[in-house]
């Protein structure tokens, strides 16, 4: 690898770490953080892999035959409604998986797909309903998939919160190392 290239993954680790104190911060103060105002004392920040730029895709979204409309089901409450995009194909442990993006139905404001997922370690290193994405598209079309920013959905820190469990098209079988570990003492097991 180049110089260049070395430099850029420098970057993008910083900038990663960032990001990552940055959720911590505001999960400490921010008035809407999952975590409880009597949690906070003894929150220490969250839990992650270490950053993996091998765990970074670039792809194109593959459409889906027929936009479906699913219903995932949830952590407490009704059933929520998501339409079935395209997929990603990604090369993961020497396998080629698909992973579905999806849009809630009414579809949000902004133009970002949502892609829910288990993996091997979901209810071991990383919270057992799973884990989220949320790309968005590239000015070339192309989306940045990057496992790093994988994150635990709200109801793994409190159970006051409805989050969509992954559907099982979702489930993979091979370990994903990246983003969110699994919450320490708070909230949900």
């Amino acid at each position: 690898m180049s110089a260049e290239g070395e430099s850029e993954i420098a970057q993008w680790a910083r900038s990663l770490e960032v990001g990552r104190a940055a959720k911590d911060a505001a999960f400490r103060q921010s008035p809407d953080s999952p975590v409880s105002a009597a949690d906070r004392p003894r929150f220490r920040g969250l839990e992650f892999f270490p950053p993996d730029a091998g765990m970074r895709y670039r792809l194109a979204l593959q459409p889906s035959p027929s936009e479906t409309t699913i219903q995932m089901e949830v952590s407490r409450g009704t059933p929520r409604r998501f339409r079935r995009v395209g997929y990603f194909e990604i090369l993961l442990a020497g396998t080629t998986v698909r992973l579905w993006a999806y849009r809630s139905v009414p579809a949000p404001e902004e133009d970002q797909l949502f892609v829910p997922f288990r993996d091997a370690t979901s209810g071991k290193e990383s919270y057992g309903a799973g884990r989220y994405l949320d790309v968005v598209a590239r000015e070339s079309g192309e989306y940045d998939l990057d496992f790093n920013e994988a994150y635990n959905p709200y109801c793994a820190y409190s159970d006051s919160y409805s989050c969509p469990f992954p559907p099982p098209e979702n489930w993979l079988t091979a370990p994903v190392r990246a983003g969110e570990r699994m919450p320490k003492g708070l909230g949900s097991p």
